[in-house]
């Protein structure tokens, strides 16, 4: 009896053991169709924003500065690709299928729209003040403010390998500026004390990005329904609607601008539009890759992409890098991939030991 018992709870084991492994090779495929998507998009995309926000167009060198309008836009497309994405991936019950299944999620969806929309225009403004490859090393430090928020507002404590990971990229950032070379043309056009404030306003747009991750990660946890496609189609739906608002004030004035620049410049149109399209994609397969594979792995592909993007910019647009600033890039993304590893191993470690458990009981 014994031995025919033992036999019996081995042929699960072994079939188990199959749906492992094809679990396992599904996964290693959707995790590189989803790495390949967000690699082709954002790279894209990245091209894309400096070419818009940096360079000049036309013969009288004119520099398109309608921040609002380009996040309207970009919205508007993220809206639709969202809705999309958002029904091929839900049941057909209507309950299941709501992007706004309650008030709460409206409000919810409204505050993380607005900190969104807030973040980007002083990004784009920091970019008069500061060059773009600045920029994108700093949009590399998210976690700067959202350990900050943490701890002051919800009182949480991290470990030492974390205040050690804030400290490289604080340096990171700061040798970067502070070795920029002398010849470039932000350097020509900008004093030291106009650098600073644009790592003041780099800084504000760093702040509005934490509390928009910050929120997204409460509408998760408070609201069961709510996935990565509704949220996408949700939040861009409210983001268009309130930009798409305020542009029609008379306070904005940059729908005007924005209207009679595409006038003169159609090419800085298209290029808005695909670069809109480019981040619409993205975000698919940003919100795939947080749905199947955690916050965790995500954080990892996107560290590695701005990587790429910063060298793609280098290559692209004939940046030139002191070697003090490389020193820089290797500190921020070395502390930031240090911290995802350790993650991993963690991870990976608390796995093993649930696994030993569940053997020994």
């Amino acid at each position: 009896m014994a031995v025919t018992a033992t036999r019996t709870r081995q042929k699960p084991s072994s079939s188990n053991s199959v749906r492992v492994e094809s679990r396992s090779s599904s996964s290693v495929l959707q995790l590189f169709i989803a790495v390949s998507g967000i690699y082709t998009s954002f790279l894209t995309w990245a091209v894309l924003q400096e070419r818009i926000s940096t360079t000049s167009y036309g013969p009288n060198n004119r520099v398109f500065r309608a921040s609002l309008v380009i996040n309207t836009i970009q919205s508007f497309c993220a809206a639709i690709v969202g809705y999309i994405y958002s029904r091929y991936t839900s049941s057909s019950t209507k309950e299941s299928s709501a992007v706004f299944p309650n008030r709460k999620v409206l409000f919810q969806y409204a505050l993380v729209a607005t900190t969104s929309s807030l973040a980007s225009p002083f990004g784009y403004a920091s970019l008069k003040h500061i060059d773009y490859l600045t920029l994108l090393l700093g949009k590399s430090c998210k976690l700067l403010p959202v350990m900050a928020l943490h701890v002051l507002i919800f009182r949480k404590k991290y470990t030492w390998s974390k205040y050690f990971v804030v400290f490289a990229v604080t340096v990171g950032v700061s040798l970067f500026t502070l070795y920029h070379p002398s010849s470039s043309k932000q350097a020509a056009q900008a004093t030291s004390s106009s650098s600073l404030y644009g790592l003041l306003l780099l800084g504000i747009n760093l702040l509005f990005d934490g509390l928009t991750n910050s929120t997204q990660d409460h509408i998760f946890h408070t609201q069961p329904t709510i996935n990565g496609p509704k949220m996408m189609c949700g939040i861009n739906v409210v983001a268009t609607v309130l930009t798409s608002i305020f542009l029609l004030t008379p306070v904005s004035g940059q729908l005007e601008d924005a209207l009679e620049f595409f006038q003169l410049y159609p090419q800085v149109l298209y290029d808005i539009l695909l670069f809109s399209l480019c981040g619409a994609i993205g975000q698919v397969f940003i919100f795939f890759t947080l749905s199947k594979f955690g916050s965790l792995t995500l954080v990892t592909v996107t560290v590695t992409r701005k990587m790429m993007s910063m060298l793609l910019s280098v290559v692209w647009f004939n940046h030139k890098l002191t070697p003090g600033q490389w020193v820089g890039v290797l500190m921020v993304f070395g502390g930031v991939g240090g911290e995802a590893l350790m993650k991993y191993f963690e991870k990976k470690s608390m796995v093993g030991k649930v696994a030993v458990a569940k053997k020994a009981d």
